[in-house]
């Protein structure tokens, strides 16, 4: 008998318990599925002058590394706009040697000058003494003497000019002058840099790691500088997004780790772990991302946040595009 209390007791006890699992059960907040999407950085390739494409380096689904050439644009502009900057430099250079130095001929041409106007005025001198001599005698009229002086004053003011003549040649030009032509120089050297970088420019290089998503450029086609001739994505570098209403961002935090899974990696069935993700930015999202209240009383409006994160370690096959479920607790 007493056999058959204590059976009875513990069948009790287990209808107990089953009823409290199954009104906890039944209490219990369902899991929250939440549907996201893997996303990764996009470049816009464009080139910075313009150009007509001479040839392809990449294609559509091509895996590039960062400087792989993409596309050679050609642009006999440019070409000749570098040319005609490489003879300015040339030309300044050469001017700037001419003011900084003086042929040796012209130096011997103006000492010979020089020598040529002392020799007048010793001759001079000698004539205005011998005429001095003779007027004191009265030999020679006042007119001689006359002469022989403004004779003489010409000729000394000739050696004068002779002797700057000479100064100049030989300290050659003026430090304004040999200002001015340093600065041409330096002026076409700047010209000659960017007409060089714009005709470097006509080579487009792959600015990251990635894969090409996108071709605008056909071979023979004239693009502008800023029109799109790739588009590529950091297919190394994927990350999780997420738009969430701000009500469920609850308990939730920058550095949270979860787990989600990805459909088209072959997931079991949804809700199953597969990925553990680290979560690295809350962000909200614009006016226009807002859950709106459908009653005037009793509930309000919610804004939509942005959660974003990463894989903790690399996940291969893991694609821009694709779907990515994450499921979570209490909620």
């Amino acid at each position: 008998m007493s056999g058959m209390r204590a059976l009875r007791w513990m069948i009790g006890v287990a209808a107990v318990a089953a009823l409290g699992t199954t009104l906890w059960f039944a209490t219990r907040p369902p899991p929250l599925t939440v549907q996201g999407e893997v996303s990764a950085d996009r470049v816009d390739i464009s080139p910075r002058v313009s150009g007509r494409v001479a040839r392809l380096g990449a294609d559509t689904g091509d895996r590039v590394a960062r400087g792989t050439v993409l596309v050679e644009l050609e642009s006999p502009q440019l070409v000749a706009a570098l040319s005609a900057a490489q003879a300015a430099l040339g030309v300044a250079r050469a001017d700037l040697d001419r003011v900084n130095s003086t042929r040796a001929e012209t130096i011997t041409a103006r000492r010979a000058e020089l020598a040529s106007a002392e020799a007048d005025v010793t001759l001079y001198q000698d004539n205005y003494g011998r005429q001095a001599q003779l007027i004191r005698s009265g030999n020679t009229p006042q007119a001689r003497l006359d002469e022989a002086a403004r004779n003489l004053e010409a000729a000394v003011r000739k050696r004068e000019s002779a002797e700057a003549a000479l100064h100049l040649a030989v300290t050659g030009a003026s430090p304004e002058e040999r200002a001015l032509a340093a600065a041409q120089v330096k002026q076409a050297e700047a010209a000659l840099r960017q007409r060089s970088v714009d005709v470097e420019e006509l080579v487009v290089r792959a600015p990251i790691d990635g894969q090409i998503t996108t071709r605008v450029a056909e071979p023979g086609e004239n693009f502008s500088a800023g029109a799109p001739l790739f588009s590529m994505v950091d297919i190394a570098h994927p990350w999780f997004t997420f738009n969430l209403r701000e009500d469920l961002l609850s308990g939730l935090s920058v550095g949270d780790g979860f787990r989600l899974a990805v459909p088209a990696l072959g997931a079991a069935k949804i809700g199953s772990a597969e990925i553990p993700v680290r979560v690295t930015t809350i962000n909200v999202q614009g006016q226009y991302a807002t859950w709106r209240a459908t009653r005037a009383t009793g509930d309000f409006d919610l804004r939509t946040f942005e959660v974003r994160a990463v894989p903790v370690e690399p996940v291969e096959g893991l694609r821009p595009g694709m779907s990515a479920i994450w499921v979570r607790q209490g909620h």
